[in-house]
């Protein structure tokens, strides 16, 4: 229920996060194998409807209009962008990661 960037800006934070748990151990799941179908989950039974309902009940006034275009609209977008997404925000957490192992260790 916002614009497209920063729907990415914390989707890649929460998938960093996820994706390091992963490689450290913390968890058995490689979010990149379920990332895409998972936000498609996401969108289709939790946002959208919910944007929807905010929209019936006109909590939110004029706004609610926007808050259920920005849903679908960011919807489409991941349906079209989002296994690219997925891989490219991957690679990034990939290289940043060996990134750390390759810095010398202070003391």
């Amino acid at each position: 229920m916002q614009h497209w960037h920063v729907y990415l800006k914390w989707n890649r934070n929460f998938f960093f996060e996820c994706y390091r748990a992963f490689k450290e151990g913390r968890t058995d799941k490689d979010p990149s194998e379920f990332w895409y179908k998972g936000e498609m989950g996401f969108y289709d039974f939790y946002i959208i409807p919910l944007a929807k309902k905010l929209k019936k009940c006109g909590v939110f006034g004029v706004s609610s209009d926007e808050y259920l275009n920005y849903a679908l609209q960011n919807r489409k977008e991941w349906e079209e962008r989002g296994q690219e997404v997925v891989a490219s925000m991957k690679q990034a957490v990939e290289e940043q990661t060996l990134g750390f192992q390759n810095e010398p260790a202070e003391g």
